[in-house]
């Protein structure tokens, strides 16, 4: 199954998409750069949205200094949570009424189903094992078949039907052709969690449709999101933008960086003296 083409529109949006979770690192500064770099070379527009919906891993402290490491970077947005704009509010936590109506019409058009599994219990039970890039497992279809007779109090997600088997195609602007089978290569997907907030699936989807956002600069081990992504694009009835996988950086062991990897932060950078301009020209230029 190809997209539907991208809708030309008279000038290019991208966006940036942190979460407050912890200190911004190099990795996120190469692949916000990179997103920096193709709206200005698209004069275009660049939008910060804080994606701060997960309530157990965010902090306020790191909203403030998210902003601040961005800006000493040499970041510049013109719509966001700290300037505002025409598609406000940019802070995912102020923007439920938005997820709610999609899931409303997920839900009436029968392309989700409640599921009662536990992530122990996917893993203990799945038929395939999920990529190494990829942290969702491909789920077993437990639940698929079971309905909608919960019982009062049953703590449950929403899940989405993928249509087993069906070819997910699409273009990287970077990476070239990708193409993902659904019930194999990735399976029915969480869109809803149990504790009532909406999965990345869905918000990214929503709030980038929203945003008009045209092009999603992010990293390559979200790409077998995108082809999800693709599904609820289709499904909401919503213009899919272009994509663009940046390379990821890894560390000496040849791990990817993530916010565990505090000495490569940008506020420990700046604390030992780094300059941004230093760390531009480090930067590698694969995905310019």
């Amino acid at each position: 199954m190809n997209p539907p083409p991208a809708t030309v529109v008279s000038k290019y949006r991208g966006r940036l998409a942190p979460s407050p979770t912890g200190h911004l690192h190099l990795g996120h500064a190469r692949t916000f750069w990179i997103a920096q770099q193709r709206a200005q070379a698209n004069s275009g527009d660049l939008i910060l949205r804080n994606e701060d919906l997960d309530s157990t891993r965010f902090k306020m402290e790191f909203v403030d200094a998210m902003l601040e490491d961005l800006r000493w970077f040499g970041f510049e947005w013109s719509e966001g949570p700290d300037i505002g704009g025409k598609f406000a509010p940019y802070n995912q936590s102020e923007r439920m009424s938005f997820y709610r109506a999609a899931l409303e019409k997920l839900r009436a058009r029968n392309f989700i189903y409640p599921c009662t599994c536990s992530r122990k219990d996917i893993q203990a039970a799945t038929r395939a094992p999920h990529a190494n890039d990829d942290d969702e497992p491909i789920y077993p279809g437990t639940c698929r078949e079971k309905g909608f007779n919960l019982q009062p109090a049953t703590k449950f997600s929403w899940r989405f039907r993928v249509p087993d088997g069906e070819t997910i195609s699409f273009h990287d602007e970077n990476l070239g052709a990708q193409k993902f089978i659904a019930g194999k290569n990735f399976g029915d997907f969480v869109v809803w969690r149990g504790d009532n907030v909406p999965a990345y699936q869905l918000a990214c989807v929503v709030d980038d449709a929203a945003m008009q956002i045209t092009e999603v600069v992010r990293g390559a081990d979200l790409l077998i999101s995108t082809a999800r992504q693709i599904l609820l694009y289709r499904v909401l009835g919503l213009t899919v933008p272009k994509f663009f996988h940046c390379d990821l950086m890894l560390d000496d062991e040849g791990e990817r960086l993530a916010k565990r990897h505090d000495a490569l932060s940008l506020r420990k950078l700046r604390e030992r003296g780094e300059t941004p301009e230093t760390l531009h020209q480090n930067f590698s230029k694969k995905c310019l």
